[in-house]
């Protein structure tokens, strides 16, 4: 099978990387990459099955001013919160891609990891079972795959366990122990559910890879870089000088932003989410742990 991957960060090139061992992979992205089979946006829509790992930020303006839509399926790779509308990844794509024709991916995967082809688990949703099963049955050996058709728990979850992350990052960041971030983390878990629950998303999605596993990981280590973005903060940097010494999206940030002014409209209990939002807007970091501890 040949699968384009549109967006050749480390994400997409582990991807790639990933379906590479038994199909002919080739990479597109806004800036001409030294990959094996990059081609140009337009031919890598010629392609039948697709792989979407831009930045979520950055979704809406491909959509708009790249995409050639002929009828191909698309994997989305990506996770966020569009902050412009509040809308989540699936809502944004659909605005111009057949629901049938999408699926999205999620569960705990580090680029860094599954391009040592470290064993990973992840899940594809789509309400079309018939391409989340096709999708599936790309990832190699070392990728356990399951599928789901709980689209938008699976886009909440990948979204919403970054904001989790940087409240982990500044808990370890300030030194406050393991029983604190074990704390945070459930309670976070708890929030997301909520959070998903609102807008109809499955429980058990949250139970599952998509929510808890990928949670875990990316709250808990420093390969996360919205785990680093709270290690920052904690470290009184501004936000600036921790994104500029990243050198890369911490998709969180955004989706904090996105998250909060959701939960101003819809009147969501969200508390982790409600401090991560006042410490990225300048509140300090140890007057924000002791308002989240008396909420």
């Amino acid at each position: 099978m040949k699968i384009g991957i549109i967006g050749a960060g480390k994400w997409g090139q582990a991807l790639g990387f990933a379906f590479s061992q038994n199909h002919e992979v080739y990479y597109s992205s806004r800036h001409t990459k030294a990959l094996p089979n990059f081609i140009s946006m337009e031919e890598i829509q010629k392609l039948e099955y697709l792989v979407f790992a831009i930045s979520a930020q950055n979704a809406r303006v491909w959509l708009e001013q790249q995409l050639q839509f002929t009828g191909q399926k698309f994997l989305i790779a990506s996770k966020g919160i569009e902050i412009a509308t509040g809308k989540f990844l699936n809502e944004v794509f659909e605005e111009f891609i057949p629901r049938e024709n999408l699926a999205f991916v999620s569960g705990p995967s580090f680029a860094a990891e599954v391009i040592q082809s470290l064993p990973t688990a992840i899940v594809v949703s789509s309400g079309n079972k018939t391409l989340a099963d096709q999708y599936a049955t790309f990832f190699p050996s070392f990728i356990k795959s399951y599928v789901s058709s709980d689209t938008v728990g699976a886009e909440i979850s990948g979204a919403y366990k970054n904001i989790i992350a940087i409240a982990s990052g500044i808990c370890d960041g300030l030194q406050l122990g393991n029983n604190a971030r074990a704390s945070l983390i459930a309670r976070g878990l708890v929030e997301m559910t909520r959070f998903g629950a609102h807008f109809g998303a499955k429980k058990d999605t949250f139970l599952g890879l998509s929510g808890a596993g990928d949670l875990f990981l990316t709250a808990t280590s420093v390969l996360s870089r919205n785990y680093r973005v709270g290690l920052g903060l904690a470290a009184h940097k501004d936000l600036d000088t921790i994104l500029e010494e990243l050198g890369e999206v911490a998709e969180g940030v955004y989706t904090t932003k996105a998250v909060y002014n959701i939960v101003q409209k819809e009147k969501i209990y969200t508390p982790i989410a409600q401090e991560i939002y006042l410490i990225l807007e300048g509140k300090d970091v140890q007057q924000s742990l002791k308002d989240l501890l008396t909420h």
